[in-house]
């Protein structure tokens, strides 16, 4: 995404060579295209020489070879979690917008959003997916047309009309009916004959290879596996494939009318790679409204976890959705009350359709926990089964993915801005109460660190966990871990340095030798059209000697001359956000925050997970921008500032 304009300040930081790159625009892909032709010559002629070496020199070389390959990766900025108006909650919505408008709305181009106003993205993304439902996939054109098989079933019937009769109040109820009755298992029979499935799967994969352009935009053919067990505990996962039309044509998609049970999908995934050779991997998202499903130490028929289970589950899920309109599911106050930066777009108060949790739910439910769980499991299992890297989506339900604040474009169609009092207006009614428009997070989008923007690339980055998850800013981070980093080697090419000497993101450190202590390169970097950094911290979880998970977060760089105090905290860096106009400054802050981080706690005999945090200085919610733009009042208890963050993919430690 080219960027027209950097801040005069940031100019220096890009001397930092990795740190921060964007996707290109067309004259730099010709560019690029001219110097790879170059390059892959050259790598020709340097595989012909490496085989007359001595075999201590050739070696020597081809790993210089892959460390300049890792030096030179890019940041992609993209989307995993996109509905369509072919999904059958967006469709009863009154969703309308395709894969074909979702597309062109990526690319940057203007489109006209479901509810008639002229959407357009400030900046386009590099890369993009449709993951639109397995279940009823097809179904929502029959009961728009009104097909007489479909009209057959009055709650059918029912739908048709609500959409015919142009009711946002009567769209929005079809739409949580819709979710209750997939929980529940109690669908009418149409909506789960698959002969619906073909012809759509067909138009979604055709849509994601018209778009597909390497080098300059990366789509991905998916969908969603939507498990809503035991009446709405949310076990979700969108299914993303590494390969083109020629092999993702041979099947149609999962449904959980198949199954609901993620071992079943599992051995469905290596069906698929088994049958074509082709490769597929599985994100979950939203266990905080999985009433303590999503990370619970049993499997899905309650039988014991297994050796087995947990090689099948670390295989094909390497990451995890932390981040999106409904709710973060990074941390929790109740598990983590030491975390002042914890509480923080809750969705905690049942599941999908609002029942209620049952006591304990909560640690079974954030990744946090699941990291430091999957510590004590991998001891026990010989696999850590919840060695989770970082992702982010926004889930939106439009074919609009909108993560920014100030044109924040909502879940779904009723939710878009042309509804002015959106904030108060009801967006998920359940069995056990209802969330508002209010409640909904202006979130998130997934930073992937790849040699170049094509499929196998990204896809490849996402599968090897060198990424990173944000609230939607497009901060960028880097996290190395190893044993010998030193302030020298930020101030010389700090990614050349994090690559020589350690591991990146998303991989495990080797056992560390006698007198050796996990170190960190930290780095982040302001997104360039938004808001200042606040602070950079690396957050710990380790198994200490008695069995028992522990967690700890450190403040490694921050802005300003604030002072840590004896708890290791550091003060608020201010507020600069105007009430009255929905504007603030960049007065607080950096551009900027680069660090060392030596782990004054380590001990080489526990294991560990580490990961990166960083915080943006206090910005406009969305909340205020409607707020202001509309002129409306607000309950109190609407929020109207947030802090922006970027979370990195941990990185491990294990004694052996």
């Amino acid at each position: 995404m080219p960027i027209k304009k950097l801040q005069t300040t940031l100019i220096a930081l890009l001397v930092l060579p990795g740190l921060y790159s964007c996707g290109k625009n067309n004259s730099e892909v010709e560019k690029q295209s001219a110097n790879n032709s170059e390059t892959t010559s050259q790598q020709g002629s340097k595989r012909e020489v490496l085989t007359a070496m001595a075999p201590e020199i050739k070696a020597e070389l081809e790993a210089q070879e892959s460390a300049d390959k890792r030096i030179a990766r890019n940041v992609y900025f993209g989307d995993t979690h996109v509905h369509t108006g072919w999904s059958v909650d967006a469709g009863l919505d009154g969703a309308i917008l395709t894969p074909d408008d979702a597309y062109r709305f990526a690319l940057g181009e203007e489109v006209t959003s479901n509810s008639g106003l002229k959407a357009k993205l400030s900046r386009p993304y590099d890369w993009f997916m449709i993951t639109d439902h397995s279940d009823g996939m097809g179904v929502i054109s029959e009961i728009v047309a009104g097909n007489p098989e479909m009209m057959s079933d009055p709650t059918l019937k029912r739908w048709h009309d609500a959409l015919a009769s142009g009711s946002e109040e009567a769209t929005n109820e079809a739409k949580s009916e819709v979710i209750v009755l997939q929980s529940e298992g109690k669908l009418p029979k149409q909506v789960m004959d698959p002969k619906w499935m073909r012809t759509a799967w067909e138009k979604t994969v055709e849509a994601a290879e018209q778009y597909y352009k390497p080098g300059e935009f990366t789509t991905f053919i998916a969908f969603e596996w939507t498990v809503n067990a035991d009446g709405g505990d949310n076990l979700h996962r969108n299914i993303i494939f590494r390969d083109g039309a020629d092999r993702t044509r041979s099947l149609l998609p999962l449904t959980t009318f198949d199954t609901q049970n993620p071992v079943k999908l599992w051995e469905w995934m290596k069906a698929y790679e088994d049958k074509t050779g082709g490769r597929v991997l599985a994100i979950p998202h939203n266990g905080n409204m999985s009433n303590g499903r999503m990370f619970i130490e049993k499997q899905f028929d309650g039988s014991p976890l297994t050796p087995e289970w947990a090689q099948l589950r670390a295989r094909y899920e390497p990451l995890y959705e932390l981040v999106q309109i409904k709710g973060q599911s990074e941390s929790h106050p109740a598990l983590s009350p030491e975390d002042e930066f914890a509480n923080w777009d809750l969705w905690d108060r049942g599941n999908l359709i609002l029942k209620p949790k049952p006591p304990g739910a909560l640690q079974y439910e954030y990744w946090r926990e699941a990291l430091k769980s999957g510590l004590r499991l991998e001891k026990a299992l010989g696999t850590n089964p919840f060695q989770y890297g970082a992702n982010a989506g926004t889930d939106a339900h439009t074919g609009l993915s909108t993560p920014d604040q100030d044109n924040f474009y909502g879940k779904f169609k009723t939710l878009e801005p042309s509804n002015k009092q959106r904030w108060a207006f009801p967006l998920l009614k359940g069995v056990g109460g209802e969330y508002f428009g209010w409640e909904q997070a202006a979130s998130g989008i997934t930073g992937v660190w790849a040699s170049e923007n094509t499929r196998e690339a990204i896809w490849d980055a996402m599968n090897r966990k060198e990424t990173f998850a944000t609230t939607g800013p497009r901060i960028s981070v880097r996290f190395f871990g190893g044993y010998d980093y030193t302030d020298a080697d930020i101030n010389g090419d700090l990614v050349a340095n994090g690559y020589k000497k350690g591991v990146t993101m998303g991989q495990k450190l080797p056992p560390a030798s006698k007198g050796q202590e996990a170190t960190f390169l930290v780095a982040a970097l302001k997104d360039p059209q938004g808001a200042n950094l606040d602070r950079v911290q690396v957050i710990k979880g380790w198994l200490d000697n008695n069995g028992h998970t522990r967690e700890k977060i450190f403040n490694v760089k921050w802005s300003g001359d604030r002072k840590i105090d004896s708890d290791g905290k550091i003060p608020p860096v201010g507020n600069t956000v105007d009430l009255e106009t929905a504007k603030y400054t960049n007065s607080i802050g950096e551009p900027q925050l680069i660090g060392v981080f030596k782990d004054p706690e380590f001990n080489p005999k526990q294991r560990a997970v580490y990961y990166l945090r960083a915080l943006e200085i206090p910005t406009p919610r969305w909340t205020l921008y409607d707020k202001v733009r509309f002129g409306i009042d607000m309950d109190e208890k609407v929020p109207l500032i947030q802090q922006g963050r970027a979370f990195s993919s941990p990185i491990w430690y294990s004694p052996q």
